[in-house]
């Protein structure tokens, strides 16, 4: 069973026909395919990642932007299932809420929301970690009169033509949204609680004859390597995160140049959009059309924090009330909690947010010792480098434990809980000295600790997984007699 239909879901689903297996199915909450290309549909969204790099290696497709609009992404995710004749395993509209582990048969007993429950052998959780929005606490939220929904949730019966709309946040979501609305608002309040360091995109559509040019495998493969270097190369020994490395010094002086460019006239928003923390810090954030926005005559960049809502407006912490008619919250989501929908209880009764106690670790980012024949996609600690890359890589040790399932005489498979103690070990070690630990983000969890980034580049990562797969695990094996078999 895999749960989640977006990237890594759809990755694991094609890895599992491509080997011949059959016996799955694909599991997904929403209406549609795409995970969070499904959800997020605000104005402006689009991928930081260029077009051929963020697709499969085993599915090309005609990209018409360098970085590719939500709809061309959901719509190159439906391309994937036909060609891979995945619709016949899929789920839509169908919630998992729990899955326990059954000691004595070596199965997975899954509830859905519906009430109906499924046994499977292997579960693989691809609900990612940017799925669960996070709404602000705000006292008088619930309050306000006017529309008020989250970017992840967007809510297009609301035409903010000639409106005053209240943004809160500048992370990648506002840098995207915001020169959207402020075509169309009457007034534009963008509500910053902290800057993040912004570089230009260089988004663009493709050129006719470049899009036929890459059509030829040869020229789309130099493309996409050519893309992919120019990403790794940067992170692939961890020093962009490091500052007064050479790599990281370079960055945050582009950065400061392109703030210098965009703001020479405007010294007040100069100062306003300049983080205070070493680069990267939070997520750098690309963008292109975000600076030029805020200096338009109908957008005023607020650089505070929300203290409260009334009825008509927000309330900054220095007490200023801005009356505004429709409010937006691109506030992020709890992406530190992890898998925070899903109830999965292990061998040993334990559920999996009370064994990781506020801080979710896992060996590779994929497997829990106590939890067998289970594989995280995009888990702790894998985000960083190029992320379609890790899915695929992820998807294929996945289906290596599914393969030992199959052909040997094994029933549970699962790490070691030493290998993942001391994985786990290293990895925070690594984070040692790294710009993450200096600022409030979503990197961190409650505890301080660092569980979502990988420090490293896609290419260690990759190496990684063919490496320590199977050298990391345990397994056992019911008596026959005892064991569960699907049909």
């Amino acid at each position: 069973m895999i749960v989640g239909a977006g990237f890594g879901g759809i990755a694991a689903g094609v890895k599992l026909r491509n080997a011949g297996i059959d016996t799955f199915t694909i599991i997904e909450s929403s209406a549609g395919v795409g995970g969070t290309w499904w959800d997020n549909r605000y104005p402006g969204v689009e991928v930081d990642v260029q077009s051929h790099l963020y697709s499969y290696a085993f599915k090309h497709h005609d990209w018409t932007r360098t970085h590719a609009g939500q709809a061309e992404l959901q719509a190159y995710l439906e391309e994937v299932l036909d060609e891979y004749d995945l619709r016949r395993n899929l789920r839509l509209d169908t919630a998992v809420e729990e899955a326990v582990w059954d000691e004595r048969t070596h199965v997975w007993n899954v509830r859905l929301d519906s009430g109906e429950e499924l046994v499977c052998h292997m579960l693989i959780s691809a609900v990612g970690f940017l799925n669960t929005p996070r709404y602000p606490d705000w006292p008088g939220l619930d309050d306000f009169a006017g529309p008020k929904f989250h970017t992840s949730r967007w809510e297009y019966e609301h035409d903010l033509t000639g409106k005053r709309v209240g943004v809160v946040g500048t992370g990648s979501t506002a840098a995207q949204l915001v020169p959207h609305v402020a075509e169309v608002a009457e007034q534009l309040y963008v509500f910053q609680r902290d800057p993040g360091w912004i570089m230009p995109k260089g988004e663009r559509d493709f050129e006719p004859e470049e899009r036929e040019a890459l059509k030829k495998p040869l020229n789309r493969w130099k493309y996409r390597l050519k893309n992919w270097w120019l990403l790794e190369k940067g992170v692939i020994n961890g020093a962009v995160y490091r500052p007064g490395t050479k790599v990281n010094q370079a960055r945050e002086t582009m950065a400061r140049a392109y703030i210098e460019r965009e703001f020479a006239d405007h010294p007040e928003l100069k100062e306003a959009v300049t983080p205070k923390y070493p680069y990267p810090g939070k997520r750098p954030i690309f963008a292109s059309t975000f600076y030029p926005a805020l200096k338009r005559p109908n957008v005023e960049l607020v650089p505070r924090a929300v203290e409260k809502v009334t009825e008509t407006g927000l309330v900054d912490v220095d007490g200023v009330l801005r009356e505004i008619d429709v409010l937006v919250m691109s506030t992020g989501f709890y992406a530190a909690e992890y898998l925070p929908r899903l109830r999965v209880v292990g061998r040993d009764g334990i559920e999996l947010h009370d064994f990781w106690n506020g801080e979710p670790f896992a060996f590779l980012g994929m497997t829990v010792p106590g939890y067998p024949n289970f594989v995280i996609m995009y888990g702790p600690n894998t985000n960083g480098g190029e992320i379609v890359t890790h899915l695929e890589r992820q998807a294929e040790y996945a289906l290596r434990m599914v393969r030992r399932l199959q052909y040997e005489n094994v029933t549970a498979i699962e790490v070691k809980p030493w290998v993942c103690r001391r994985y786990n070990d290293w990895l925070q070690q690594k984070m040692v000295g790294t710009s993450w630990t200096t600022t409030h983000t979503y990197f961190v969890s409650a505890t301080g600790r660092v569980v979502t980034q990988w420090p490293y580049g896609a290419a260690i990562y990759s190496l990684f997984t063919k490496l320590f797969g199977r050298i990391a695990e345990t397994t056992r094996n019911l008596d026959p007699g005892g064991r569960t078999r699907l049909e």
